[in-house]
């Protein structure tokens, strides 16, 4: 028996717009989150299942390993992309994930289109550079409660102070 049927799917831009259509066609709502994802942790879980309750699919954008480098410095990521990719389609609230190579999620939401695009509520909307594409095609923001304490930056300092100091 094949693992595969467990997993959500990895999709190239164009794949992920056919299937959003399908979705479309089908009458669901279509959800469209992004991230870096980089080290997997609770608050990413969280935010990801809230993000899956505002419509019926979520896709996922998932930077590419330059861009996640090109956000998070030299030493980003910790995860190459096909690992992050592979343990976000284990979730069960992720149907599709997509990588983009972009700093930020405007060009992949130009072509998907979402329904719904949510962020962290320690964002604001105003401020959110992809908030024109997504309201151009009468899509809303919603923003989601932020898991305090759970950042991937945290929990790389706290492996790397535990290993600094074996004692502590």
């Amino acid at each position: 028996m094949s693992v595969e049927r467990w997993f959500g799917q990895v999709l190239d831009v164009e794949s992920a717009v056919a299937w959003r259509e399908e979705q479309r066609t089908a009458r669901r709502r279509v959800v469209f989150t992004n991230g870096c994802f980089d080290i997997l942790h609770a608050g990413h879980v969280e935010f990801l299942a809230w993000a899956r309750a505002q419509g019926d699919v979520l896709i996922v954008g998932l930077n590419d390993d330059a861009s996640v480098t090109r956000l998070k410095g030299a030493h980003r990521p910790i995860v190459p992309f096909a690992q992050r990719a592979r343990l976000l389609q284990a979730l069960r609230s992720v149907d599709v994930v997509v990588g983009f190579s972009e700093r930020t999620p405007e060009v992949i939401i130009d072509r998907v289109r979402p329904d719904v695009h949510v962020k962290s509520s320690q964002y604001r909307e105003e401020e959110l550079p992809e908030r024109a594409v997504v309201l151009q095609h009468g899509g809303e923001i919603r923003l989601a409660p932020h898991q305090a304490g759970t950042s991937t930056t945290q929990t790389i300092a706290r492996i790397l102070a535990r290993y600094a100091d074996p004692e502590a």
